[in-house]
């Protein structure tokens, strides 16, 4: 279990799932009640309304708001990144965030534990963005992180293996339970099947290689990861010829960006969900498309004037 440097967080009821499950899942499930949980599904029948993660921090941003200031970030494991945010109405959580941010701008790059709510932006055409809202964060030492990697790598296969059982049997309760699947994951992997179809989890398996070599340190904690092996903003990008990815360019990206935002924005601006896809229809994968949206802003080619908006830099 997570140790003595994140006592607070490991009390939480959180999934513990690495950030390619969560990134690729474009399923939810709306609570029906004021006070009733939604979820985000993922392929292999996680039900994600609070998660823990941990991963090395890779990027902090304050942004000021008619509300006062929110904050975001990205959490890096074996895997790719969580982006998670802590919202203006969270004045709790500012003080901390505001430390970290010091010792981030400062150079310094550590490990962090996080407990977070599930987000997800919807776009017009069915894409979907996942994101966490922030609910509790800390610094946590590497035997901490190796913790994690083991316990997320253990749940992620346990996920792999009850979907694998899933397959031999009808997707219903009784069925399914019969089979052997474990009674917690039985309703996720009914709505995971009727969703996403036919479904290759082996990317999966290749992540908790990925984190298990991190854990025996094999390979650097601090490591960068290596691009997955499939972007899922929607189902759309899922289906993108891959034969660009290597010769798509930073340039052309931010190209692309400057072009989507010129023929989309109304008035209101393009949601960043919508240019990540568009740069993934273009060849680039998600990661890089995210960098080359850092990049278009920080150059003075656009800017986002509200959480998640872009639009042109006026000439």
């Amino acid at each position: 279990m997570i140790q003595e440097s994140a006592r607070r967080i490991a009390r939480q009821s959180a999934v513990r799932l690495f950030a390619q499950e969560y990134r690729e899942a474009s399923l939810t499930e709306e609570g029906s009640g004021e006070y009733d949980p939604s979820f985000v599904i993922t392929k292999i029948g996680a039900k994600i309304s609070r998660v823990l993660v941990c991963g090395v921090i890779d990027r902090m941003e304050r942004r000021e708001g008619d509300s006062g200031p929110n904050y975001s970030g990205h959490v890096r494991d074996p895997t790719g990144s969580h982006l998670f945010n802590v919202a203006s109405f969270q004045p709790e959580l500012h003080p901390d965030f505001e430390e970290l941010m010091a010792r981030f701008e400062s150079g310094d790059r550590f490990l962090m534990a996080l407990v977070g709510k599930a987000r997800w932006f919807e776009t017009e055409d069915g894409g979907m963005f996942t994101s966490l809202r922030a609910e509790e964060f800390t610094i946590i030492d590497r035997e901490c992180y190796t913790n994690w990697l083991v316990e997320a790598a253990e749940a992620t296969l346990r996920r792999i293996d009850a979907h694998s059982t899933s397959l031999e049997a009808d997707p219903t309760p009784t069925a399914l339970k019969a089979a052997g699947v474990p009674h917690d994951l039985v309703d996720g992997l009914i709505l995971a099947r009727g969703h996403y179809g036919d479904f290759d989890p082996e990317g999966y398996r290749v992540g908790v290689l990925q984190a298990l070599s991190m854990a025996t340190g094999r390979t650097s904690l601090m490591e960068a990861p290596p691009q997955p092996t499939a972007t899922t903003l929607d189902e759309a990008a899922l289906q993108a010829p891959k034969s660009n990815e290597s010769s798509a360019e930073p340039g052309d990206a931010i190209e692309l960006i400057v072009e989507t935002i010129r023929s989309r924005d109304t008035g209101e601006g393009v949601e960043y969900n919508d240019l990540v896809t568009a740069l993934v229809h273009g060849g680039h994968s998600r990661e890089s498309a995210e960098d080359a949206i850092d990049q278009a802003r920080d150059q003075g080619e656009v800017m986002e004037p509200r959480f998640g908006f872009f639009q042109l830099v006026p000439e």
